[in-house]
């Protein structure tokens, strides 16, 4: 059907603009509204693309050059992956807006909005293939183009961080392509939907359990989760704003999503394993971000760590293992990426006001009160991180906990409780020290700085899901339906 060739499109629109973007490499400020409108109309194709798929009522999938899966090159688009893909492509979308305001240099190399068009192809073709083959080949592509544009930041860490996100990247790879070999010398096909069926029918097999092993570590990697969260830190520190902000929202949300796949789809037979790692490691990371946040002496920094502990609320929604605590993990992680990109977003507008371009506090504090808009907006920012009304973090919140308590995992509830309030100290901690504060009396702020339209519409939205939740929740729970019944996504790609 033509509505199929829906599901190809999120992935086709960006990476053709990337191409055509290198052609206009000589007129830089006409490349960016190329990469502005190209982001535009992928948006569009994925919001589209979601309306469809709730319409019809089972997955859109395009499989290439015709040939039927598992011998082919399958794209599905079920409610999970048309909304991660939204996500996706807005947050990617306010990217852009920021980076055509930023006095950054990076956003004047001409091999910029190129290869943050082909970082947005690689997110979203991570999540729309249905082949874990295809899915590592848009990693790598995400990889390389994330790489490149922190290795051009004007932070003279830059070159540095790049060199740690590509390793730990390429370690990453390793482990992937391991897990690859090991699933298919088990059952003789990568296809997720035809794999998730030969795993139930055939049974546990050798290299099954190690192959589970690889690429739950593999996805650990992509989202930063403890123990392997070291990278993170320093990487989004020195990345250019635009870039951490789209890194430390949407980036990291790839290992969430193959988190949900390993356990709606492909592993369901080992599922409570995996919930259980997921769990504990969630919960780890919830204290271990948190406690490290009130002790970093960068903003940016201060929010990379958060990014360690909110994947961690993520990972408990995932490791309950119910249907309403996958809707709640799937709001929490859309909430996160707004909020989250927006507070970066904050703290890039201050840093490039300051006399020296640095996001520590030293450099920054008070320097917030000829600002103030931009502390109306960080306050609400961290209202929403901390999980509290009238914003979208606290419908986050109150959907993660009301299913932990519908589960009745009372202790974890407790516990998570109880660091919840670290949020509330390092955000706030954060603002007092950037708004609050004196200045010293011969401090200089620049007159132009970074442009304030992308955090303000971000933080409009995070307002507004916050007070008009019902759609965003409405999806998510049509997703999780979805992915508590797998039969539905195999028999869209296979037939029958």
């Amino acid at each position: 059907m033509i509505d199929d060739h829906l599901a190809i499109l999120p992935v086709l629109i960006p990476l053709s603009g990337a191409f055509l973007a290198v052609l206009l490499r000589k007129r830089q400020r006409f490349q960016g509204m190329w990469a502005l409108g190209t982001l535009l109309v992928s948006l569009g194709a994925s919001a589209w693309l979601l309306f469809k798929v709730l319409q019809r009522g089972v997955p859109l999938v395009f499989q290439a050059g015709r040939w039927s899966a598992p011998f082919g090159i399958s794209f599905v688009a079920d409610p999970l992956a048309a909304l991660f893909v939204s996500m996706t492509q807005l947050v990617m979308l306010m990217g852009v807006i920021y980076a055509l305001g930023s006095q950054d240099a990076v956003v004047q190399y001409p091999t910029f909005y190129p290869l943050f068009l082909t970082l947005a192809t690689g997110l979203t073709g991570t999540m729309l293939t249905g082949d874990l083959f295809n899915m590592f080949v848009f990693a790598e592509l995400l990889v390389i183009s994330g790489t490149v544009l922190t290795a051009l930041s004007d932070d003279r860490y830059g070159t540095e961080a790049a060199y740690k996100y590509f390793y730990i990247s390429l370690l990453a790879s390793m482990f992937m392509l391991l897990s690859v070999g090991c699933l298919y010398v088990s059952y003789g096909t990568l296809n997720m939907a035809d794999l998730a069926a030969r795993i139930t029918q055939q049974g546990e097999r050798l290299l099954l359990l190690p192959g589970v092993a690889l690429l739950l570590v593999t996805f650990m990697i992509k989202s930063a989760v403890f123990p392997f969260h070291f990278w993170q830190p320093d990487f989004h520190t020195a990345a250019p704003t635009p870039v951490s902000a789209m890194l430390s929202s949407v980036v990291v949300k790839l290992g969430v999503y193959g988190f949900i796949r390993m356990t709606t789809l492909l592993f369901v037979e080992q599922r409570a394993q995996i919930q259980s790692v997921l769990l504990v490691l969630g919960v780890i990371g919830i204290l271990f971000g948190g406690l490290s946040a009130i002790g970093t002496h960068n903003v940016k920094r201060m929010l990379a760590y958060s990014t360690l502990a909110q994947v961690g609320f993520i990972l408990v929604g995932i490791g309950w293992g119910t249907t309403f605590s996958m809707t709640a993990a799937i709001v929490f992680a859309f909430n996160h990426s707004l909020v989250k990109a927006a507070m970066l977003m904050l703290s890039g507008y201050v840093s490039s006001r300051s006399p020296v371009k640095s996001a520590a506090f030293e450099t920054i504090a008070g320097l917030g009160k000829s600002v103030p808009a931009a502390g109306i907006m960080f306050f609400t920012g961290a209202l929403a991180l901390a999980g509290i009304p009238p914003t979208n973090g606290f419908v986050s919140k109150l959907l993660l906990f009301s299913s932990g308590i519908q589960a009745e995992r009372f202790g974890w509830l407790l516990l998570i409780g109880l660091a919840s309030i670290l949020t509330m100290v390092y955000t706030i901690r954060a603002f007092v020290r950037i708004w609050w504060q004196q200045p010293e009396e011969d401090y200089k702020i620049k007159p132009v700085g970074d442009r304030l339209a992308a955090p303000l519409v971000l933080i409009g939205l995070v307002l507004l899901l916050g007070i008009w939740t019902e759609p965003l929740v409405h999806v998510a729970q049509q997703a999780s339906l979805w992915l508590s019944e797998p039969s539905i996504y195999i028999l869209a790609v296979l037939g029958g």
